[in-house]
């Protein structure tokens, strides 16, 4: 089994960390958020993965056959889904922001005012 799947996924969540981190702007830092999802991604997948595992929903495989996580590639699926979801709603809320703000910069923005 090789590491590079693992450090993928590690890298990516780094950069988008770091992204988030130093963004000023918050598109951006939506942005990054997605890169950081998609690390998760990986993991998910690479967890999963069997080598020369086939796919389980087959009837007709041996017991001693090896085949892959289906548990992981459903999570990813819902990963996916749930990782659209959450980024349609930032967005949303980074248009409204500009609308009433009238800037998108996390430095700018003031308090609440009630």
């Amino acid at each position: 089994m090789t590491v590079l799947p693992y450090l993928a996924a590690g890298w990516l969540v780094l950069a988008g960390l770091h992204g988030i981190v130093t963004s000023r702007h918050a598109v951006q830092a939506v942005g990054c958020l997605t890169v950081v999802q998609s690390g998760t991604y990986v993991l998910l997948l690479a967890v999963g993965y069997r080598k020369g595992g086939t796919a389980p929903y087959f009837t007709d495989i041996p017991p001693d056959r090896v085949v892959v996580d289906p548990v992981a590639q459903a999570l990813t699926l819902t990963d996916v889904v749930v990782g659209a979801a959450v980024t349609a709603l930032l967005l949303a809320l980074v248009l409204q922001l500009a609308k009433r703000h009238g800037t998108v910069d996390p430095d700018a923005l003031t308090g609440l005012r009630g």
